[in-house]
């Protein structure tokens, strides 16, 4: 090859690297200089709707009214007449404990109130010839008939007789008490619902022995399932916020997007620990325990549930409206700048696509996620809310700046 040759070879490879400088200058300075950059902030548009601040809390869902079934007196467990799941009514038959022990037991209470009768009616007989005697004597001793010793000794008898039908009419008494307990207690067999409910849980399986001595055992359980109560637990922070008759609204784990309206019925005025704690405790120990333990108040709703998906023991999470406002002109809580003495938040408005300006607004209800705009603000207009990560910092009224140049190698 000779030398004219590889002179041209070098001098192609040298314009072609010229060339693809020349390219890549041109690509970064159209890059740089067009005028479509994108802005290094982001925006929400003013814009309307409703809003409202809430307290936020936890619930369980309850029976309206719950009721522990149980027997009065001591036994076996003879029949069960319902299932889990029944639908029963007030007085309806539920359970039958063996009745054989309170009927002898009647048996004999009858029987004993049967003989102190039959002692009361010897005794007024015997009264009926003491009463006699009584008069015979004292007939007697007015004519000098018969001894005073023989009048005193009649008068004596009559007294005697007289008290003792006095106690066995006491006796009596006793005897009928004992006999009506007696028939309480047979009837007490029989076991009946005292509501309208439904069986929510069998404690004692037919069969079983049963102990009332000591405490009245539970058989089943009933609960009222169309009228639920949900127990909210608010804290000791949020509860100087709400009240009774404020409107609230909650949801299930099953349904997180379906709100139940409900209305706060009440607030207890003491949290349920204050059950719990001792008589005799001390200041210092009840002191160091709520220092370290978060305080709850118990809020009670009434719910209905006609269409049976609330259940018992379900969690819930509540919302207790404390304000709203509706059709609100609002913007991203996110665009607020700190609050000025007079009360105005600074905002920064998109004047333009390249420019910004800080305008003060008059801010009503907000919620940390949306504020509503009183004053200050129309709708349409769009408001910074952060910046992006890779765009320059904007400032108020000021043109965005380029991004550097890329170096060359």
């Amino acid at each position: 090859m000779n030398r004219t040759t590889v002179n041209k070879k070098y001098r192609w490879r040298y314009w072609l690297l010229v060339a693809g400088f020349a390219t890549l200058g041109a690509a970064v300075a159209f890059f740089y200089f067009r005028g479509d950059k994108q802005p290094g902030y982001m925006t929400a548009p003013v814009s309307r709707g409703d809003i409202e601040t809430t307290v936020l809390a936890s619930g369980t869902v309850e029976s309206d009214n719950l009721v522990s079934v149980g027997a009065q007196v001591s036994g076996q467990l003879e029949s069960l007449k319902v299932e889990l799941g029944d639908t029963v009514k007030a007085g309806q038959l539920v359970a039958q404990i063996d009745s054989l022990p309170q009927q002898n037991t009647l048996r004999t209470k009858t029987a004993a109130l049967a003989a102190v009768r039959a002692q009361k009616q010897a005794k007024e007989a015997s009264l009926a010839l003491a009463e006699l005697t009584y008069k015979r004597q004292m007939q007697m001793l007015k004519g000098e008939a018969a001894s005073r010793e023989d009048f005193e000794t009649a008068e004596a008898n009559l007294k005697v007789l007289r008290s003792e039908i006095a106690a066995l009419d006491a006796q009596i008494e006793q005897a009928k008490i004992a006999v009506d307990t007696a028939q309480l207690d047979l009837g007490y067999t029989k076991i009946s619902s005292p509501i309208d409910g439904v069986v929510v849980a069998i404690i004692t399986k037919e069969g079983q022995t049963v102990n009332a001595n000591q405490s009245a055992p539970t058989i089943i359980k009933v609960a009222r399932l169309d009228q639920m109560t949900i127990k909210v637990e608010i804290s000791e922070a949020d509860v100087v916020r709400v009240k009774p008759g404020q409107k609230v609204y909650f949801t299930i784990l099953g349904e997180p997007d379906n709100r139940y309206p409900a209305v706060l019925k009440s607030i207890e005025p003491a949290p349920q620990s204050i059950a719990t704690e001792s008589s005799s405790g001390s200041s210092s120990s009840t002191s160091t325990s709520s220092s370290s333990t978060a305080i709850f108040y118990m809020g009670i709703l009434d719910v209905p549930n006609t269409d049976g998906k609330l259940r018992i023991s379900m969690t819930t999470q509540v919302n207790i409206v404390l304000a709203e406002a509706k059709n609100a002109l609002m913007i991203p809580s996110a665009a607020l700048g700190d609050k000025g003495k007079d009360g105005l938040h600074p905002v920064r408005v998109e004047a333009s696509p390249d420019k910004l300006e800080e305008q003060r607004v008059k801010i009503g209800l907000n919620n940390n996620v949306q504020a509503e705009v009183l004053e200050g603000l129309r709708e349409g207009q769009r408001v910074v809310i952060g910046e992006q990560m890779n765009g320059g910092t904007a400032t108020g009224s000021t043109q965005q700046r380029r991004p550097p140049m890329p170096r060359m190698f």
